[in-house]
């Protein structure tokens, strides 16, 4: 019996090409314009390589305060993703296994959370940090951020956890498991792509976020990455190469977690969509 070939979708490689230009250009760019010295910046092609390449942007970079904003960066993304799964994980459990009304309407209520932008509150949020005491702190960076990437994230776990049969459940209660324990030895081996899925997805809006830190903290000390990159920038001019240096150094990170979790991503995200 002759089998059919699938004809090759020329148009999606085409397009796929189109957007691999679009993302690697400026990383090219990035990392061409961070090996420059900050005389010869301008001269010859933007995309050209230079006649000599230097490291001495990276060695400004690391002599500055860029290690304690790297470090903050990473208080802030591992706290944010860390109080997001603590809250979405059991919250997207009772959504899905719960029959009562009340957790049906939470959820629903929870998802008008992804129209809210956060500079509508951000005024209520900078008061409300000041007066229990929190304000200037990396705890005043992480509970907001969190807050925003919640009701995404239990709207992907929701999804993600109603992909796991019931007759799983339904065994477990008849072994007298109790909801924890169902919940811990079922549900969390069972839904690691959509629990990694959140995690990226929160790690990569913690960790560039700007809003937040520039409101909520005023000490050099508790400044993150994103906030940093403005010490390259003064009233008499922008060190660009430097500053191109220390955007590609804070990627690394975040692009090293995408690395990891990627073979998660698309299994996740389309997790329970069919359902």
């Amino acid at each position: 019996m002759a089998t059919t070939r699938a004809r090759p979708n020329v148009l999606g490689f085409l397009g796929a090409l189109a957007w691999l230009a679009v993302v690697a250009l400026p990383l090219y760019f990035l990392v061409v314009a961070s090996l420059r010295t900050r005389a010869n910046f301008r001269d010859g092609h933007p995309l050209g390589l230079p006649d000599s390449l230097t490291l001495e942007n990276y060695r400004e970079v690391f002599e500055g305060n860029f290690p304690t904003y790297f470090v903050n960066n990473v208080i802030v993304t591992l706290g944010t993703v860390l109080v997001v799964l603590m809250l979405t994980v059991p919250a997207a459990y009772a959504v899905v296994r719960s029959k009562s009304r009340f957790s049906g309407r939470a959820f629903t209520l929870m998802l008008v959370g992804l129209v809210i932008p956060a500079q509508a509150v951000i005024v209520p949020v900078y008061l409300i940090m000041s007066e229990i005491g929190l304000h200037d702190s990396i705890y005043a960076v992480i509970l907001p951020t969190a807050a925003f990437a919640l009701p995404m994230s239990l709207l992907i776990l929701v999804n993600g956890l109603r992909d796991i049969p019931g007759e799983l459940y339904e065994a477990q209660a008849l072994d007298g498991a109790s909801a924890l324990r169902t919940l811990l030895t079922l549900v969390l081996p069972l839904a690691k792509p959509p629990i990694m899925v959140v995690s990226v997805f929160v790690a990569l809006q913690a960790w560039n976020g700007y809003i937040f830190p520039l409101v909520l903290i005023d000490s050099p000390e508790n400044r993150t990455l994103t906030l940093g990159l403005a010490e390259f920038q003064t009233q008499y001019g922008t060190n660009v190469p430097g500053m191109l240096a220390a955007i590609a150094l804070s990627m690394l990170p975040i692009f090293a977690v995408y690395l990891v979790g990627r073979r998660f991503l698309l299994s996740g995200l389309t997790a329970g969509f069919g359902k």
